[in-house]
């Protein structure tokens, strides 16, 4: 014998499900930029100092790696460059490999 289930015996209702509207709004969401700090230290000298600065940092100036040099010896530290993680990544341990004292990267 052969029995035919109606959509009530799985409990299933026949009216058509309705879904709710969709959002128009998108919030989109940034990734966080970092900061590439060099921190002072008693064995790099100024020079080599910027000259790393003007190796590594795409677009450093040379007044702009003696300004940072500078900021470097005079307060501690200096923020040399921010943006999105993978080439502050590449920029903070070309520094570091280059003998620099660098702090741990940080999200600005």
């Amino acid at each position: 014998m052969v029995t035919t289930l109606s959509a009530d015996v799985y409990g299933m209702a026949t009216a058509p499900t309705v879904a709710p509207e969709r959002s128009n709004q998108v919030t989109p969401k940034t990734y966080p930029n970092y900061k590439v700090i060099v921190l002072n230290d008693d064995f790099n000298t100024f020079q080599h100092v910027a000259e790393c600065l003007m190796k590594y940092i795409p677009g450093m100036s040379g007044d702009r790696a003696w300004d940072l040099t500078n900021q470097v010896h005079y307060e501690g530290q200096a923020i040399v460059w921010v943006g999105p993680q993978e080439p502050a990544e590449l920029y903070h341990q070309q520094l570091r490999r280059a003998g620099l004292t660098m702090a741990p990267l940080e999200a600005a």
